[in-house]
């Protein structure tokens, strides 16, 4: 289970994923960070995004367009306006406000391609990671995870469009494609495999009469989770949509701990009396006959023994409560 932060102002349990290929529709991507606002993090492929204005390009004698993608006060983002078409993201994070104490971070350092996102965040001690993809027919995204060679643990979720038809997860495809076996590599290499929902349904429907509604939307989680094949499909959210949104609640327990500790209460009797004790035992201290070091040993030994004398005399034995996050 992954921990959660505790902070003045929020105290996580849960972590409420949701994830769709919005399919470049602004109209429904600004609809879906209105409503969807009980969501923690949302995971979005095939964003769209938004013409601003032209600005003087640096390479050629035309304008270049400068765009955005759409933003919500409510939701963080680690986008920048782009004016070169071949950058263009195709997949984000959109990280809820109220978690911005959890300091999620882009790591670009790590990947750094438009088909793949991957945001970072520090929890109890911990980082981990999240993974949003969107791989095309070409399978570009699939190609530079198989190239490119990271070693991270701790990646939480792997989620995305994966453009993959495959009779491992859709027993109705008569098929095995070799795609799946480079998509499993990868997946292992995170120790991730792939979830199942509580109920199989499609998640891509086509509207044309050739029977090629399919499931192309993964989700990898850590078998060890409690969640593991227990996520949700919710085909009345697709509204005019081709893919049905996934989601996922990541449970956060808390186990108490309980431990025993002496104390002494400031400003009270016992630790007036622990004060002078402490003082009249160093003003007894004879000093004068140090000979040797050990001399000066057997004082400290004698001097460490009384303040352990004097502290349990005084001191109460309390139970202490910790929360240790898991």
């Amino acid at each position: 289970m992954l921990g959660c932060k505790q902070h003045s102002r929020i105290i996580l349990r849960s972590i409420n994923f949701f994830s769709q290929n919005i399919c470049k529709n602004n109209l429904l991507t600004n609809t879906i960070l209105e409503v969807q606002k009980e969501f923690n993090i949302i995971f979005i492929q095939e964003l769209p995004w938004l013409f601003i204005k032209f600005i003087p390009s640096l390479f050629n004698r035309k304008e270049d367009k400068l765009v955005s993608i759409p933003n919500h006060s409510c939701w963080i983002n680690f986008s920048k306006n782009l004016s070169n078409s071949n950058n263009f993201l195709r997949v984000i994070i959109y990280i809820n406000i109220q978690l911005a104490n959890l300091c999620f971070t882009p790591c670009r350092d790590i990947f750094n391609y438009r088909d793949v996102s991957c945001i970072s965040f520090f929890n109890c001690g911990s980082i981990y990671f999240l993974l949003n993809i969107y791989s095309d027919l070409l399978q570009l995204a699939l190609k530079y995870l198989k190239d490119t060679e990271v070693n991270i643990n701790n990646v939480l979720i792997m989620i995305g469009d994966f453009n993959i038809r495959n009779n491992s997860w859709n027993l109705l495809f008569p098929y095995h494609l070799i795609h799946r076996d480079t998509l499993t590599d990868i997946t292992d290499s995170f120790q991730l495999y792939i979830s199942s929902p509580t109920v199989q349904v499609f998640m891509r429907y086509m509207n044309n009469q050739n029977n090629s509604n399919s499931v192309i939307d993964l989700m990898f989680l850590r078998p060890t989770s409690e969640e593991f094949n227990n996520y949700s499909i919710h085909i009345d959210w697709r509204l005019s949509l081709n893919h049905v949104p996934l989601t996922m609640k990541i449970l956060i327990f808390e186990e108490n701990i309980q431990t025993r500790k002496h104390t002494i209460v400031k400003n009270s009797k016992e630790d007036h009396n622990f004060v002078t004790n402490v003082k009249n035992l160093i003003k007894g201290l004879n000093t004068f006959y140090i000979d040797s070091k050990d001399d000066l040993e057997n004082i400290v030994q004698e001097f460490t023994n009384n303040m352990d004398e004097f502290w349990f005399k005084h001191s109460k034995l309390v139970n202490i409560t910790k929360h240790l996050n898991l």
